[in-house]
């Protein structure tokens, strides 16, 4: 290959994340909806007859399908079938961030306005056991607990020690990943979800 022909295929390259195609990639949604005269955000408890996770409490979304042509398709498309509400109801829609975890999940959120009184939003009984809000001005006021997990490296076995320098004495780098836990009124959140809210609370200062 010549230097001209790499030339032009580096001024046409998008950046991306190296081996995304492996990941699984999801959606999500922070709904913002107005209630007592501020703004709230809005969680779901997963269905307990889910299986994955149910019971514990996360934003509207899920995996992103062929047909959706950019993460938002999904986010929306999601938060309508968890929640309940029409297109109309979804208002003024941002990219946030997105986020790559230690499980091979690539996550795109986006931060949206629900407009309509909270009654008339209908959680669809399969996959959402109930909603709440929590006041903004919660988690511009209340700072996480933060907890940590350690991961440490295994090679598998048959793993080609002979092959590396320092052989079966390499030094593995392991890694030390922070939890954020949310309290309140009794409920938890933590996991993916307080680490996007934690995200977006910090974006607001």
């Amino acid at each position: 290959m010549k230097r001209e022909s790499i030339i032009e295929r580096m001024k046409n390259h998008k950046p991306k994340v190296i081996g995304q195609k492996a990941f699984n990639k999801y959606s999500i949604l922070l709904p913002l909806i107005e209630k007592d005269g501020e703004l709230h955000l809005l969680f779901e408890v997963r269905s307990l007859n889910m299986r994955r996770q149910p019971g514990e409490i996360c934003f509207p979304g899920g995996r992103v399908d062929e047909e959706d042509q950019v993460g938002q398709d999904t986010a929306v498309r999601e938060a309508k079938e968890e929640l309940g509400v029409a297109d109309g109801d979804i208002q003024d829609v941002f990219p946030f961030d997105y986020m790559v975890s230690p499980f091979g999940m690539m996550v795109t959120t986006y931060v949206g306005f629900l407009n309509l009184d909270e009654k008339f939003i209908q959680p669809n009984p399969a996959e959402v056991e109930e909603v709440f809000t929590v006041p903004l001005s919660f988690f511009k006021k209340n700072s996480p607990d933060i907890h940590y997990v350690n991961f440490e490296v295994k090679p598998e076995e048959g793993f080609p020690f002979e092959l590396i320098a320092n052989g079966k004495d390499y030094e593995w780098q392991t890694r030390k990943v922070e939890e954020y836990f949310y309290q309140y009124e009794g409920r938890v959140i933590w996991g993916l979800t307080a680490r996007v809210l934690h995200a977006f609370i910090e974006s607001l200062d």
